[in-house]
C-alpha cells in the first residue's frame, strides 16, 4: 500500500531508542527524510548510521534536551520546515504520590508534557504551511490511571486533552493532530518499570506476566507495532486526503 509519504520530512523526538527508533526506520522505509532528536548524541549517530545502511534517505540528527527552552529553540532553528512531527520523547518515573518527589515530577513533565506542547507550538506555523501532521505518542495510563504510576497517568491525561483540544480545531489550518496511546511495549523502559521501586517484590514479575496474558497475543507490544500505527496515522491514507492524492 502506497502511504503517499515518500519525500516527506519527518521530525521524531526520542528517536534514538525504542518506539522512536522503530518509527524512524519505518518512515525511512516509506522514503521519508528524517530529523532525529534526542539528548544522547552517540545513540542518535548510531540510529542514523543504521538507517543509512538500509535506506537512501536524508537523515539529520539534533542532540537537544526538549525539557528546556534552549533545547526547543535549537530544534526549531536546525530543523526547518517539515511535514510530520512525532512527539515521542519522555520518561516519567514510576511511583505513587508519596514516592515521586516534586523536583522529579516537574523534571519529567518538562520533557514529556511541556516538551510536547512547546515544540508543537513552535513548529505549528511551519506545519500550517506544509499542511502537516502532529502525532503525539502518549500512553494508555492516561485513560486508565495507575496509582503506582501517578505522575505518568496524570501527564498522559493532560496530553490526551491537549491532543483532542488542538486536534478539534487544527483542520481549519490544514493540520491534523492525532494521538497514539500504547499500552506496555517491549522496550528498555518497560524493563526499568518492572524492576523499579522499593516496594516491589519477587512476585511482581509474575503479576506483570499475568497482566500481559490478558492482552492480545499474551504479550507486550513491539516497538514496530506501535511504529506501524504512527506511520499510518501520519499518512493521508488515514484521512480524506487520500482521495485527493
Amino acid at each position: 500500500m502506497d502511504l503517499y509519504l515518500a519525500g516527506k520530512r519527518v521530525l521524531i523526538t526520542g528517536a534514538s531508542l525504542g518506539i522512536g527508533s522503530a518509527t524512524a526506520s519505518l518512515f525511512a522505509e516509506e522514503g521519508c527524510d528524517l530529523i532525529l532528536v534526542a539528548r544522547d548524541e552517540k545513540r542518535l549517530n548510531e540510529a542514523a548510521a543504521s538507517i543509512a545502511e538500509r535506506y537512501r534517505v536524508s537523515t539529520t540528527i539534533i542532540a537537544a534536551d526538549l525539557s528546556t527552552g534552549s533545547g526547543i529553540a535549537k530544534v526549531v532553528a536546525e530543523s526547518g520546515a517539515g511535514d510530520v512531527l512525532v512527539n515521542n520523547a519522555g520518561a516519567v518515573p514510576p511511583g505513587d504520590l508519596l514516592q515521586v518527589e516534586d523536583s522529579r515530577w516537574r523534571q519529567a513533565w518538562d520533557l514529556k508534557v511541556f516538551g510536547y506542547i512547546n515544540l508543537t507550538r513552535e513548529l505549528y506555523p511551519m506545519l500550517k504551511e506544509t499542511k502537516g501532521v502532529v502525532v503525539n505518542v502518549i500512553g494508555t495510563s492516561g485513560e486508565r490511571a495507575e496509582p503506582n504510576y501517578i505522575a505518568g497517568s496524570a501527564g498522559n491525561a493532560a496530553l490526551m486533552a491537549f491532543t483532542r483540544g488542538l486536534g478539534s480545531n487544527s483542520p481549519r489550518d490544514g493540520v491534523r493532530v492525532v494521538g497514539v496511546n500504547p499500552g506496555p511495549v517491549a522496550t528498555e523502559r518497560i524493563e526499568m518499570l518492572l524492576s523499579a521501586g522499593a516496594k516491589r517484590t519477587l512476585n511482581d514479575e509474575s503479576r506483570w506476566k499475568e497482566r500481559f496474558s490478558a492482552m492480545p497475543f499474551g504479550r507486550a507490544a513491539t516497538p514496530e507495532e506501535i511504529a506501524n500505527a504512527i506511520v499510518f496515522l501520519a499518512s493521508s491514507r488515514s484521512s480524506t486526503r487520500a482521495a485527493q492524492s
